[in-house]
């Protein structure tokens, strides 16, 4: 069930919050084996928030529409009294306090019942570590759900929980979103406050993972605020994203950015993008083709990926360096090789970038693009076999870009592969202006979710 779904259930009384708890503990429990979507289920501490929150609704004073909805928590955002692993062997620590965003959705009535899986330090858009090993896809468990954010994505997808919040640096919700058939939004940077601050930089952004676009939504305004611990927040803050969000396509001025900024588009990937093409056109938007300003702009990410990734491991102990995934230890060395020279260049660039694309976004109430360029591949690696690519940057060209300009965007399904696979498209919006990406994207999406994957408990 979705959110809404669950708090109108909650309101007449139909279903509790330590049912939907129960449930939601026990839909873990049995993927678990399977996928690999967790590193810790908290059955005690979520009956106890489930009870607190049954006793609100029977009180008729609930906290507000999420008041006992479950949720999960990506394994590099900080829970209090929860491991703090960064899905590393590296020596973890329990953090005494909550991380911004988690303290809001607590404040909203949200039953925190597990961490989600990620790879070693959220370094990669794949999820496997040497912490928790490999979390697999629900619709082929052959394959990779993508990264970081994929134990929450595997979470969404099979019906654990309605709402998990995952993070995003160069695609980390929006790419397991597209690889798993579910709804995933990466704010403008700054709505959903961040603490501590992420090693990556102002690239990296905390938003919502769910099945439909009314729960990204409503999920997004309860992690948003203003706190004092994000300096890099914006004090002025941004508008509400849930409530009467434009979904008329009739008129919407829309450009079509087909060309990933790096590799090349899969043709069944095309072919599904040119479909959603079409349905716009049919329902009166106005197309218009689009190229992104700027050059070279994975070489200008990697730079700050790869330095932030050697800032990171500087903060391990030596000790501990040679249980650190070799592929984020090859791109720290790359990292370190940089001067504060090329760091500020890129910056420099980035800067300009940025402007270019706010420019260009004043043209437009929204670009769409592919959500990924790459249909799901074999789980383990980093980048597709036989294409010739080193680094996941390569395949990621619909997805940091937009991490560089600070943009909102939203990943929504828009179809399968012929081999049975999600495939999704990416709306993508001025920054700020979340509530009309939002809007887009419930238009763009499939009435409701695409169907809940069976997971039958004798094939486990």
């Amino acid at each position: 069930m979705s959110a809404t779904a669950l708090a109108a259930a909650f309101r007449t009384g139909h279903l509790s919050p330590v049912e939907a708890t129960r449930a939601a503990l026990a839909r873990a429990e049995q993927i678990q084996p399977k996928f690999n979507a967790f590193t810790l289920i908290d059955h005690e501490g979520a009956l106890e928030a489930a009870q607190q929150s049954e006793a609100r609704w029977r009180a008729g004073a609930p906290l507000g529409p999420l008041d006992g909805v479950p949720a999960t928590i990506k394994d590099i955002v900080w829970v209090a009294g929860w491991p703090a692993r960064y899905g590393s062997l590296a020596p973890a620590q329990t953090p005494t306090e909550d991380a911004p965003a988690v303290a809001l959705l607590r404040a909203a009535g949200c039953v925190l019942f597990a961490q989600t899986t990620t790879p070693e330090f959220g370094w990669k858009a794949l999820t496997d570590s040497p912490s928790s090993g490999i979390t697999r896809n629900p619709w082929n468990e052959a394959l990779t759900p993508g990264g970081s954010s994929g134990g929450a994505a595997v979470a969404a997808a099979t019906g654990a929980g309605a709402l998990h919040l995952g993070s995003d640096g160069g695609g980390s919700i929006r790419i397991p979103a597209a690889f798993t058939g579910i709804v995933g939004h990466k704010p403008t940077f700054g709505m959903v406050p961040a603490y501590p601050a992420s090693a990556f930089g102002t690239v990296a952004h905390i938003g919502p993972m769910t099945r439909t676009v009314e729960d990204a939504a409503l999920m997004l305004d309860a992690m948003s605020g203003r706190d004092l611990r994000d300096w890099y927040q914006n004090t002025q803050g941004y508008a509400p994203s849930a409530g009467q969000a434009p979904r008329d396509l009739a008129g919407r001025r829309i450009g079509v950015w087909a060309e990933p900024a790096q590799g090349v588009v899969d043709k069944v990937i095309g072919a599904a993008f040119a479909a959603v093409l079409d349905r716009l056109e049919a329902a009166g938007a106005v197309l218009e083709p689009v190229r992104l300003p700027g050059e070279d702009l994975l070489g200008m990410f990697q730079v700050l990926w790869f330095a932030g990734a050697a800032a990171r491991l500087r903060a391990v102990p030596e000790s501990a360096h040679g249980a650190i995934d070799p592929g984020f230890r090859a791109i720290a060395a790359i990292g370190a090789g940089y001067s504060a020279a090329d760091y500020i260049a890129a910056s420099g660039r980035r800067a300009a970038y940025g402007s270019a694309f706010d420019a260009l976004m004043t043209r437009f109430d929204a670009l769409v693009s592919p959500a990924t360029a790459v249909l799901p591949f074999a789980a383990g690696l980093e980048v597709p076999p036989d294409r010739g690519m080193t680094r996941w940057t390569e395949w990621a060209g619909f997805s940091f870009p937009v991490n560089l300009a600070q943009a909102p965007a939203c990943v929504v399904p828009c179809g399968m592969s012929p081999g049975g696979l999600p495939i999704g498209v990416q709306i993508v919006g001025a920054r700020g202006d979340d509530r009309t990406v939002l809007g887009l994207a419930a238009a763009l999406a499939p009435q409701g979710a695409l169907p809940t994957i069976s997971v039958p408990t004798g094939a486990l």
